[in-house]
């Protein structure tokens, strides 16, 4: 389970992240939606345990910059971070040894097959593009079977048949009962499965709905996100 509860995050005047609080629950696909510069990748950072921020945050009842929480979350960013000097195989091998799995290479092999990356197991980090530094984050991000599992615009960079298996994959999570937070700005990307949605602006959760709300009153998902985010931007044409 994510519990996040009052958090804020300035940057110096500027604040990113507003007095947020939501919750994740064992077995919900959550989603974060809004245009770029809405505080999403901020609120993920800070949940990852990369940024400084007040209030609090827990992973499994633990606060989320503890050694147990560290172990029960995986982290995909959105801007893949793969060391220059190591082999794909050698990513998942480090991993494996920084979170002391035992038995993990058959899950490292089922994974990079599953990306297609069986044959590129050698390739140094340096000498992969974009959409394959991509996989090889997906990959080390689940290898060690997390709990609660955050995703940054997981998607963008990806092929077709990446994108259809981290589909697959996330559902896969969602029924083994692990707690999963994407944030995006293409609703479509994540249309088919979601089962909670925050829409933020300007650093806040500006609407939440859930799936069965949505489904009980007839209310469109995007439509209301082109609601919230072209009436600010209306709002702020007319103060300019």
């Amino acid at each position: 389970m994510l519990t996040v509860n009052g958090v804020t995050k300035k940057y110096g005047k500027l604040i990113a992240n507003d007095n947020i609080s939501f919750e994740v629950n064992p077995g919900e696909i959550s989603v974060l939606l809004g245009p770029n510069g809405a505080g999403k990748s901020t609120i993920i950072k800070c949940i990852a345990g990369l940024l400084k921020f007040k209030g609090n945050i827990y992973i499994n009842g633990n606060e989320n910059k503890s050694l147990q929480a560290k172990r029960d979350l995986g982290y995909i960013p959105e801007m893949p971070a793969l060391y220059d000097l190591l082999t794909v195989w050698e990513h998942m091998e480090f991993i494996a040894r920084a979170y002391s799995l035992e038995n993990w290479k058959e899950q490292a092999e089922a994974l990079l097959e599953r990306f297609e990356l069986e044959d590129k197991r050698k390739k140094l980090g340096s000498e992969l593009s974009k959409g394959m530094q991509q996989k090889v984050s997906i990959c080390c991000g689940i290898l060690t079977d997390p709990k609660v599992i955050l995703l940054d615009e997981p998607m963008v960079g990806l092929d077709p048949h990446a994108i259809k298996e981290l589909k697959n994959l996330i559902i896969e999570r969602r029924n083994k009962g692990n707690a999963i937070l994407i944030s995006t700005h293409m609703l479509d990307s994540v249309d088919e499965f979601w089962d909670s949605a925050n829409i933020m602006m300007n650093g806040k959760i500006a609407a939440r709905r859930t799936r069965s709300e949505i489904a009980g009153t007839g209310e469109d998902l995007e439509a209301l996100f082109f609601q919230i985010t072209e009436s600010n931007r209306d709002r702020i044409g007319g103060m300019e």
